[in-house]
């Protein structure tokens, strides 16, 4: 008599189907983790077997033995935060991105991010210059005609608004949304987030771009007498001024990756300064005519430049050699570079973004987006914007400032528990380490003297 086994159907069987499928997602699972630790890894592993010394051997294994669990810790880590990758427009069959228009990509996507989108009308007083603060909730507008504003975009809550009576050049956010710097028609002067002046900067004179370096608490100024001065805001001492010896410049920009000062001048020559010499460190001649706007990625090795030329040049800072270049049917009067590596170019009334435009050159833009009225002054990518399908592009029109014009970008940067650079949303009352530090200047610049 034989006693029949169990059949396809039965528990054992689906018990050991079970198994064998809990099995294969965990040997994916496994290798998914592997892949993610391989990112976190910092440098190949230490040769513990060739190592003789027993003590010494000891602390290598445990020093390996923390990197590893470090990685896989960073690893799960951004497993459970981080789940998905940046959301990018896809084209299907024949269609292009840039064919895309901004009413089309608005209609498709959430109520929250569509919210974000507005304009604002201000052609009386314009034309004007932004500016965002480094966590990217609070914006500076900056009219010719003397218009000062301090909003928080996010909720519409406007701090202030001054009409200085006076011709504004540039305006620029200083450590935080409680102070900002113009350049008016013949001194820098710094205002508090009521916008009450708080200091005057007699030092600096007949100024036409701005630029801060967090990091050193430093104003850069230079303008029609081609002299780049640094000014410490912690003291309100002027620690450095440089003769470019190059005639007026209007082009000024930083390096965020080291906060070098980026200068392009009539010359068609891109000069770089710190604060501590005299003589800028690197003098690249880029174009065969005047450089109209520069800019640097968040790495510090891409630079691009645009000149009367008509050209757009891309270069590896590592090298000073040009990558690739790209021409324009007008010369692009500014270009910004998001956290994201995307490349924004503007001239006249139309706006072209690129992806992936820094490593290889690319055949056709991103997006493209021409303005309805007026003329293209600036724009800035919005820093840390959350979402995860759009980065915010911000133009400074002459007829009026218009929000959200360029819509249909991935974000600008991927928010991270950590940031290596700042929290992105400081919470209130408790902002950030840097903080402190810039309450205690509230005190330092109404105490000194003009300069």
């Amino acid at each position: 008599m034989e006693l029949a086994g169990p059949g396809p159907g039965s528990e054992a069987d689906q018990r050991m189907q079970a198994e064998t499928a809990n099995r294969g997602v965990k040997r994916k699972r496994r290798k998914e983790l592997n892949q993610k630790v391989a990112k976190f890894k910092r440098g190949e592993p230490i040769q513990i077997k060739q190592i003789s010394d027993k003590k010494l051997k000891g602390k290598m294994r445990h020093t390996e033995r923390l990197s590893s669990e470090a990685a896989v810790a960073a690893a799960k880590t951004d497993e459970w935060l981080l789940p998905a990758e940046a959301g990018t427009l896809e084209a299907e069959g024949m269609e292009r991105t840039w064919r895309f228009s901004q009413a089309a990509v608005v209609d498709e996507v959430e109520i929250g991010a569509s919210r974000k989108v507005f304009d604002l009308r201000l052609g009386e007083l314009g034309p004007y210059n932004i500016d965002f603060s480094r966590s990217g909730r609070y914006m500076l507008l900056g009219g010719q005609k003397g218009h000062l504003g301090l909003m928080d975009w996010q909720s519409g809550h406007t701090f202030c608004e001054v009409q200085v009576k006076e011709t504004v050049r540039d305006v620029k956010l200083l450590h935080n949304e409680q102070f900002f710097a113009a350049a008016q028609k013949k001194y820098v002067y710094i205002y508090d987030k009521r916008g009450l002046e708080v200091h005057c900067l007699k030092g600096h004179t007949d100024v036409r771009r701005l630029e801060f370096l967090p990091y050193h608490f430093l104003l850069a100024s230079v303008g029609d007498l081609g002299v780049l001065r640094f000014q410490d805001t912690s003291t309100g001492q002027t620690v450095a001024q440089h003769r470019t010896k190059m005639g007026p410049c209007n082009v000024l920009r930083q390096n965020p990756h080291n906060a070098v000062s980026l200068m392009g001048h009539a010359q068609g020559v891109v000069t770089m300064w710190t604060p501590n010499m005299s003589t800028p460190v690197i003098k690249m001649l880029t174009h065969r005519g005047p450089v109209l706007s520069v800019t640097a990625d968040t790495t510090g090795h891409h630079m691009v430049t645009t000149g009367a030329d008509g050209q757009v040049k891309v270069w590896d800072l590592r090298t000073y050699q040009p990558l690739h270049a790209y021409f324009s049917p007008s010369p692009a009067t500014w270009c910004d570079i998001s956290q994201r590596g995307l490349l924004a170019v503007g001239w006249g009334r139309r706006v072209n973004v690129w992806k992936d435009a820094l490593t290889n050159k690319q055949k056709s833009p991103y997006m493209t987006h021409n303005l309805q009225g007026g003329q293209l002054r600036d724009f800035h990518f919005c820093p840390y914007e959350l979402k995860p399908v759009f980065s915010r592009l911000s133009c400074g029109l002459r007829m009026c400032w218009q929000w959200g014009t360029v819509v249909g970008c991935p974000p600008c940067w991927s928010p991270a528990l950590e940031s290596p650079t700042l929290t992105a949303m400081w919470p209130t009352p408790t902002r950030g380490p840097g903080h402190a530090r810039s309450r205690k200047c509230i005190c330092c610049w109404t105490s000194c003297s003009p300069t």
